[in-house]
């Protein structure tokens, strides 16, 4: 009989944290970067909310209904991966919108990027941020953007989204823009007196960048679906750290 620990491989069990995520219907992004970074023992579980218009994505049922079905497994968190929507309804609808989700997570606390990027500039000392977003965000999105984190003290001293200006694909694969393509537009339009950087986009597949950003502008950098990960992480008590995917996880 085999009884050495060593014998048997990771099998994707959820020993340390299991962490629902509500994501778009036809969004490949979010799932697979999650459980990119997610460190040995910490499994990601999806629910989808159906997608038709941005300004509409987070009323009520889908997301509603979505959070019903992940609150019947032993999660540690749910994360709605809709940045753009914290942007739209501002810090005080963003805060109904959780309350309202967190009336059907039978307890689980839900959590959405833009708040989790709040905590982690602070965790991180940035206080003068840019912010850079996917070529689907508008010029309208942009200023929200900026509003936003106004709103929660942050001195916000550059915002731009890629060009390109492109709309959501459909199914998005995450191929909207090559990691080389991220990296030389923040490169070129970042001002360097910028303190962070946020890669803004939860359906934008960023993280591959998020090093050589940090190691050539020597400033945290932090995407939308890895602060959020982060983020649940450390509220579930999963504090072992993950490399390759920013300072942030090592702070």
């Amino acid at each position: 009989m085999r009884t050495d620990v060593s014998t048997w491989k990771p099998d994707g069990l959820g020993w340390r944290a299991r962490i629902g995520v509500l994501t778009h219907d036809d969004n490949t992004v979010i799932e697979s970067e999650f459980s990119t970074m997610a460190p040995e023992g910490v499994s990601i579980h999806a629910a989808r909310v159906p997608f038709s218009e941005l300004k509409t994505y987070a009323d009520a049922p889908g997301p509603d209904n979505a959070t019903a079905q992940l609150s019947r497994l032993p999660l540690q968190a749910i994360v709605f991966a809709f940045t753009a929507g914290s942007y739209l309804v501002g810090k005080s609808g963003e805060q109904n919108l959780v309350a309202r989700l967190e009336k059907r997570s039978n307890g689980i606390p839900v959590r959405m990027p833009a708040t989790s990027a709040v905590a982690a500039f602070r965790a991180l000392g940035a206080e003068r941020i840019a912010l850079v977003h996917a070529p689907f965000f508008s010029d309208e999105l942009d200023q929200k953007g900026v509003d936003y984190f106004r709103e929660h003290g942050f001195n916000v001293v550059h915002v731009s989204h890629l060009h390109p200006p492109q709309e959501v694909p459909h199914p998005n694969l995450g191929s909207i823009a090559s990691p080389v393509e991220i990296y030389e537009w923040v490169r070129r339009n970042v001002p360097s007196d910028a303190e962070g950087i946020f890669i803004a986009g939860n359906g934008f597949r960023s993280i591959g960048v998020i090093e050589a950003l940090e190691e050539d502008r020597g400033l945290p950098v932090i995407t939308a679906n890895q602060v959020a990960l982060w983020d649940v992480l450390r509220r579930s008590g999963v504090l072992t750290q993950v490399a390759d995917y920013g300072q942030l996880f090592r702070n």
